[in-house]
């Protein structure tokens, strides 16, 4: 019997005991190989000597500190490295915990831009159908996959959806990149 309130009621989930690379293993010595490190994310494998070593390092000197209220070297570091990597004109980083915290505080973000530039009804979102940008009620409103979307709808805000891009699937030969995304804007 669990006290876990899993995804799924009924059935009898296996407890993994260990990892080791790209291996699960269940309490029974039972191996799986891991390929869901993580709804829509890449596993890193489990065990590996450096990730477990940084993780040490880290929780040796720091384990945690409410970004609300202080910043670290390794936060800063990181910024740093995002920074330098990322389009020019962009010169800072807002660090969440994961996916769809990210999607939340970008529509908030986005929301908070118009407002402060005066134009309160710039409201709508746009996404594509069958994109899957999380599991937050702001995150499955933006979402275009309509499964994940239905048992929530009443409490989604109001999201737009246009076709997705396929390139690959719908690009027809000899169309340009431009004059096929161009589509999006006409839809």
């Amino acid at each position: 019997m669990t006290h876990i309130l899993h995804r799924q009621i009924s059935p009898a989930l296996p407890v993994a005991a260990s990892g080791r690379g790209i291996e699960l293993f269940d309490r029974n010595g039972r191996a799986y190989l891991d390929a869901s490190g993580g709804a829509a994310v890449s596993c890193l494998g489990h065990g590996h000597p450096d990730v477990i070593a940084a993780l040490h390092a880290q929780v040796d000197q720091l384990a945690y500190a409410h970004t609300g209220f202080f910043t670290s070297e390794v936060a800063e570091r990181l910024a740093d490295r995002l920074i330098a990597d990322a389009p020019k004109g962009l010169t800072h980083v807002y660090l969440v915990s994961g996916g769809s915290e990210a999607m939340e505080a970008a529509l908030k973000m986005a929301r908070q831009y118009f407002l402060e530039r005066g134009q309160p009804e710039r409201r709508h979102i746009i996404a594509r159908r069958q994109s899957y940008h999380g599991n937050t009620l702001g995150a499955l409103a933006a979402g275009g996959n309509e499964w994940r979307r239905e048992p929530y709808r009443p409490l989604l805000i109001e999201t737009h959806h246009i076709d997705p891009c396929f390139a690959y699937r719908e690009q027809e030969p000899g169309e340009s990149c431009l004059l096929y995304t161009s589509d999006a804007a006409d839809e």
